[in-house]
């Protein structure tokens, strides 16, 4: 029988702090499936679950390879190189059964009926407590335990632009970008987008877009670092956003200016700023459609004409994700040199040097931040 075993990962207190301490983590039961971590993305959702109920293990991006099967796991090897995924689906729920996966009504706890989201509740025990994981995933560990159904195997051999310090950061920021230009907002050949923020899931919304044959893309920033980004990564305009712009009318102007003056087929707000959630309604064409990708949280008023001309208001979920299908897309395009990975993984990290990750994210220091576990493939 697989035993427990101890490892390092990053822990939450819920009060805006974290301690790098061991914890221990069961061996798998009958659906589970014990994952060796050897990369994890770093987001911004990361740094908001400093906050949230803690103790908590922090991280829900994350690559690396089966140590250990539940009974019942047929389909998948120990050794097998896999990317996890937080937006777990069961397969059977009514969001499922419609395609949703992303807003399966087990993982997110909707219908009890349909059996715990979780593993069982003994996963994971830091001095003498068993604590929760982020998403249920908690990849800023060196071994997290999971259900199968979070698992989706990676390509065997790994393409030599899909490595680990790569793969892991399609689990959420590529996602969410690629498939809200794609799945959610179904950018089509020629089309005018706009994206508000390029960072991580920004240039991953620029990427989408790329993909799907957009006409012009304009990438809005604060940085011109981040709009140089932007460019290699496919945006054909590039807008450093105005510092005396309180109402965006200026920015709104600018896009007016690069898109005959109808604004853009499909606006994309990605910077995690709460004031800024409702800007794609103007930037956004009559009739187009405004996405807010950061999950900003926090209150925020908006005059209601705003929303007039049959504009089209979405706050995706993980970029519509379907496990089976998206990511095999993602891996695809990503070996064809496509969807371009590693120049978005501009900083590595030691599980150790978390705090320094955090703050060159949010001083916008870096694209994606990656802690690396051990030498990756």
């Amino acid at each position: 029988m697989t035993a427990n075993l101890q490892c390092q990962a990053a822990i939450a207190d819920g009060e805006g702090k974290f301690v790098i301490d061991t914890v221990q983590v069961r061996a798998p039961q009958a659906g589970e499936v014990r994952v060796k971590l050897l990369a994890a993305g770093i987001c911004h959702t990361d740094y908001a679950s400093l906050s949230w109920p803690g103790p908590l293990v922090m991280g829900h991006e994350g690559a690396g390879v089966i140590e250990a099967l539940g009974e019942g796991v047929a389909h998948l090897q120990i050794g097998q190189s896999v990317l996890l995924n937080w937006a777990i689906p069961c397969g059977s729920c009514p969001q499922c059964e419609r395609g949703r996966g992303s807003l399966c009504e087990r993982s997110h706890g909707i219908d009890p009926s349909l059996g715990s989201s979780n593993v069982a509740g003994d996963h994971t025990v830091w001095q003498g407590q068993t604590i929760e994981r982020s998403f249920k995933l908690g990849t800023f560990s060196e071994y997290t335990l999971v259900r199968s159904e979070a698992i989706t195997p990676l390509p065997t051999p790994l393409p030599a632009r899909l490595s680990m310090r790569c793969a892991c950061i399609l689990g959420c920021g590529v996602m969410t970008g690629v498939g809200s230009a794609i799945n959610v907002a179904n950018v089509q050949q020629g089309d005018t987008v706009v994206v508000v923020g390029c960072g991580g899931v920004g240039l991953s919304a620029i990427q989408g877009a790329r993909l799907a044959g957009a006409g012009k893309i304009i990438a809005v920033d604060q940085r011109e670092t981040s709009l140089q980004r932007a460019r290699d990564l496919g945006a054909t305009d590039c807008v450093l956003s105005p510092s005396d712009d309180p109402q965006h009318d200026k920015l709104a102007a600018a896009i007016r200016d690069l898109t005959a003056g109808r604004g853009a087929d499909h606006a994309f707000e990605a910077t995690g700023v709460a004031a800024l959630a409702f800007l794609p309604l103007k930037l956004a064409r009559n009739g187009g459609n405004a996405i807010q990708l950061s999950g900003a949280h926090g209150p925020v008023t908006i005059d209601m004409p705003t929303f007039w001309w049959d504009k089209k208001y979405m706050v995706p979920l993980y970029g519509g994700c379907q496990p089976k299908r998206d990511f095999p897309k993602l891996f695809d395009w990503a070996a064809r040199g496509e969807l371009e990975l590693e120049s978005m993984v501009t900083h590595t990290y030691q599980l150790n040097q978390l705090q320094q990750a955090l703050d060159d994210m949010m001083a916008g220091r870096c694209a994606k931040g990656v802690i690396l576990f051990e030498p990756a493939p």
